[in-house]
Formats: C-alpha cells, structure tokens, sequence
C-alpha cells in the first residue's frame, strides 16, 4: 500500500494477491448481499451463522470482501476511536481518506476498509468469525440508513403480526426480557440493533442478523440457557454480588435456531409499540406507563444508536438526518411505554404477552389485560 492508494487501489490489491473464491449469498430486510472470501472455512463458519438468511443468487445491492491473510503494516497513521459512553477500552483506530475510511482492531490487527462502492475485511478472519460478521452487519445497518432508516439501540420481537420494540439503557435486562417472550411464543427480530422505516401502512422495524449476546446474569435467570456456561464459569457467577453480577462484560452466544427451533428468527416485521425499560434494583413495584415520547424526549438517549465508526455519508448526497425530531416524528403512530419501579421480568412478559396477543386466557392474564386496557395518556398502571 502508498500513501497515495484510494481504496478501491487497496482492494484491487488485495483482491490481485488473495483472489476470493466463492461466494455466500444473503437476504437481509431489502438487501441482497454477496460475501466472497479466499476461504472456503469462512465462508462455511459464515454460513452456519447466516443459516437463515442465506438467498438465492441474483443481482446484489451489496458486494463484501472477507479475505483471509496476514496483518500487513500501512503506511497510515491511524487515529483512536474513542469508546463509546460507559466503556473505558479503546478497541479501533482509524483514518478517513478522500475516498472513504479505514478501520484497525487493535486486539486482533483485522483491517476493515470501505467506501461507498467497496467493503473489504482483511486479515486473520477465521479466527476473529465474529469481527466478520459485525462488518457484514454493519455494510447492511449503512445500507439501510441511506434508504431512510434510523438506527436504534433496541431488541425487537414480533408475534401475530405484531411487534414490539424493547429498549432500555445499557444493561437494562432489554436481552432477558426478549428470550423469555420467545419462551412465550413470540418471534425474534433483533438483540441489540434495531432499525425502523416509515411505510405507507406504517412503521416497520428490521432486525440484524446477529444471534443475542447475553451475560452470565442473563444465562442465570433462564433455566434452558445453562449449558452456554461452564460449570466453573457458573458456579464462579453464583457467588457473585447482583449487581456486579449484571454488570459483567462476559458475552456468551444464544443460537436462536438451536434453543426455540426454526422459523423463529425473522428480521423484519410491523413495529406497534415500544417498550422502555427504565426500571432499577428495588423492591418497589413495576409500574408501566404509556407516554408521548416528544414529552418524555429524555428517554430518547435510552432508544437513539449513533451509526458511528462504520457509517460513511456520501460526499455527493445531503448528509442524513440522525436528529431526535425525526426520530419523534418516526415514532408518530407507535405506542410508547415506559416501565419504571423495580425490575420485575415476569410481570413485564405478562404486559408484552397481552400486547403481542399471546395472552392464555390464565386469571393472571386477563387481570393484566383488563390493566392494560385502560392504560391512558401518562396514567400509571401497577402490572404486578
């Protein structure tokens, strides 16, 4: 690589000493995606974890280069990106060129580089499939947000054709709360990025194609997730204080197919409601409230996700508009709750049970029902 190279220079590059082979087609939401690789390995460890999204070969709105290959110095010095709100590690660097951005990681020395017409992930990927996937989910999340989305920090479920958008600030319990409405029949849309579009017959949400992520807190709380963890790991989580408990940066992959069986991952559905969790550790009551969020714009923090490193705006075209107006004026239509007292998970399954239309037609659910109903405008409603 110069000093000069653009990036399609640095792509054709490394395109001319590690050739891709073969091919791995995606359909994500209205995306067709093309994922070519010099390794046959990665490609088969992608197609494991795109089981359900692999589409048939046609013309692609996305072509992306996952190459196989040794970490090569350049001739670049890179910036720190610094790390996002509550996290202290500084993971990426980077440095814009005239022609579009290119992105280290640190831990692993995997190159991203990318422009308006060319992604390419370069370096270790078989041992870093994780880092792949992201990029591919994030050349999907740009896509989308030149097609008029907005990006959202959100899980989102959806169950007879309803769906329900969950979000919450940073270790909420948003993860918890979705796996154990799909214990109750509801389908997954997305863990922790969710998008949202206007349609003509109404709001929609769209879901990445990452399986959850969840922390050993999570995994303690829901009997079917045991066998993720270690013996060691969960006796050494048992004795842990709660807090530090839910606090702890150990991530552990929930495979949905595996654990509620096929055809329960779906990645876009109509979005009718949102859920806030903005509930604490205490013993006092769950109370959930249905409220204007142009009022309560402070909760917007809690459902707004900043594109970040990986979003690149055209030099050519208007730059988009990320602001919380329009984020507001998105949400026009959608109901918006807010849950706040003491967390409570089975009290909030019973809300978005009732909401999604999976009640049982147990005491307990028509009890929640009959609350529910009569939520009004800013009225607190005790669900528990």
């Amino acid at each position: 690589m110069k000093k000069t190279d653009t990036i399609a220079d640095i792509a054709d590059g490394l395109l001319t000493r590690y050739p891709a082979c073969a091919s791995l087609y995606l359909k994500m939401g209205n995306a067709a995606i093309d994922v070519r690789s010099n390794s046959l390995a990665l490609l088969t460890e992608l197609n494991l974890h795109f089981k359900e999204f692999i589409g048939p070969k046609k013309s692609t709105d996305i072509t992306i280069f996952a190459l196989e290959g040794k970490p090569e110095p350049i001739p670049f010095i890179l910036s720190e990106k610094q790390p996002d709100p509550g996290k202290t590690k500084i993971k990426e660097e980077f440095i814009d060129l005239e022609s579009g951005r290119i992105v280290r990681k640190r831990l692993t020395g995997m190159m991203l580089f990318f422009d308006k017409t060319h992604h390419v992930a370069f370096g270790p990927c078989l041992a870093n499939v994780n880092q792949v996937v992201n990029f591919i989910n994030n050349r999907f999340i740009e896509w989308m947000l030149k097609q008029n989305s907005l990006l959202a920090h959100a899980a989102g479920i959806v169950a007879q054709n309803r769906g329900l958008a969950l979000a919450g600030f940073s270790g909420s319990g948003k993860s918890t709360l979705a796996l154990q409405l799909l214990c109750s029949g509801a389908t997954f849309v997305s863990n922790d990025r969710l998008l949202i579009q206007r349609h003509p017959d109404g709001l929609k949400m769209y879901g990445i194609p990452k399986h959850p992520r969840v922390n050993p807190g999570t995994i303690l709380s829901l009997d079917f997730l045991h066998g993720i963890m270690t013996d060691k790991d969960r006796e050494a989580a048992l004795k842990m204080e709660t807090d530090a408990l839910w606090n702890l940066e150990s991530k552990h992959d929930v495979i949905v197919h595996e654990h509620f069986g096929p055809d329960k991952f779906k990645l876009a559905a109509p979005m009718h409601g949102l859920l806030i969790l903005n509930w604490k550790r205490t013993p006092q009551p769950l109370v959930i409230t249905e409220i204007d969020i142009a009022v309560r714009r402070d909760l917007l923090d809690a459902f707004i996700k900043s594109p970040g490193l990986f979003f690149l705006p055209d030099a050519d075209e208007p730059a988009p508009d990320f602001s919380a107006e329009r984020y507001i004026a998105m949400l026009s239509g959608c109901r918006v709750f807010e849950a706040t007292g003491g967390v409570d998970f089975a009290a909030a399954v019973r809300f978005c049970r009732h909401f999604l239309g999976l009640d049982t037609g147990s005491k307990e659910d028509l009890r929640v029902r009959a609350r529910i109903d009569r939520i009004e405008h800013n009225a607190f409603n005790r669900v528990k």
